[in-house]
């Protein structure tokens, strides 16, 4: 039996795509083109740390903890669940505690964002997000990760700050900007590899998932 395939998870990175508001602009500019007469094809990259997919460290905003370099593998990369919540508001403590979600798992929510391609979008302030309660919970749980399908795993106002506090104060590391459209709930395979920036608080990433052997053996 082959192996399933792996599932981009991750976002395309184009010119003046979606950002969060205040964010710079992504800026993707070929600077040299072969077609032009220059020997070879280079492209000048800007943006936030915070583009598209991208991983959240400590740092980001508890001063004075890890950065991104600081990540261990074991954060991300190994199995992962996917829990689909179809709250249209926040999502509370009581939706994910049926769950079972145990200590050291990766958790990976995918939202009603998934449904509306996102990253092809205007910005949506009305994004589904991690309720302040359910992220204490998810700290009391002890898990190692947790991803989201929008730019930011807490609310787009004063709350979200205290949401990402609450995970990464917990030693929770973040996975924001997911495409899981195509992903199915269930157990996968995670790889998620950040760029190494030294001493930064965040990283742009790919994320790949793969389902595990008991999920190709349920859905046939």
């Amino acid at each position: 039996m082959e192996p399933a395939d792996w599932i981009d998870i991750s976002v395309p990175i184009h010119d003046a795509m979606l950002r969060w508001p205040g964010d710079p602009a992504v800026q993707v500019q070929r600077t040299h083109t072969i077609e032009h007469g220059d020997e070879v094809n280079l492209t000048q990259l800007s943006m936030s740390a915070h583009t598209g997919t991208h991983m959240d460290a400590p740092l980001h905003y508890l001063p004075g903890t890890a950065s991104m370099d600081a990540l261990p593998f074991t954060a991300i990369i190994g199995p992962a669940r996917v829990l689909t919540v179809a709250a249209p508001g926040p999502i509370s403590q009581h939706m994910l505690e049926s769950a079972g979600i145990q200590v050291g798992e990766r958790v990976l929510l995918k939202t009603r964002n998934s449904d509306h391609s996102w990253s092809k979008r205007a910005f949506n302030p009305r994004f589904t997000a991690l309720s302040l309660e359910a992220a204490r919970w998810l700290a009391r749980q002890r898990i190692r990760l947790l991803g989201i399908d929008y730019l930011s795993v807490g609310p787009g106002n004063e709350e979200g700050a205290e949401v990402h506090r609450a995970l990464l104060g917990a030693g929770i590391w973040i996975i924001e900007g997911l495409d899981l459209s195509a992903v199915k709930s269930g157990p996968y395979e995670l790889i998620c590899l950040p760029l190494r920036l030294a001493g930064a608080e965040g990283a742009p990433a790919r994320a790949l998932l793969r389902p595990l052997a008991t999920q190709e053996g349920a859905e046939r």
